[in-house]
């Protein structure tokens, strides 16, 4: 059984959104996963040969999901 190596996790900002990127090496290949930091939701999660390809993979599928979501606006305070 493998454990995974060269843990790395942070956090930026895509499309407005806050998106926390966590990858990591099992044998030859690395693993990535892109979540939208609150609830935690997983927008992305793909594998290539180097940390770089891995999280370029994850970050554009999380651009293109990201891109379409539609924000509401916050409710301000009333006016009686």
């Amino acid at each position: 059984m493998m454990n995974p190596t060269d843990y790395q996790e942070r956090q930026l900002e895509l499309a407005g959104w806050p998106v926390r990127l966590t990858s990591y090496r099992l044998g030859d290949t690395f693993y990535c996963r892109a979540d939208n930091v609150s609830p935690g939701a997983w927008l992305a999660r793909t594998t290539g040969r180097t940390r770089e390809e891995a999280e370029s993979k994850a970050l554009e599928r999380a651009q293109q999901l990201l891109s379409r979501t539609r924000r509401v606006p916050e409710a301000g305070p009333r006016s009686s």
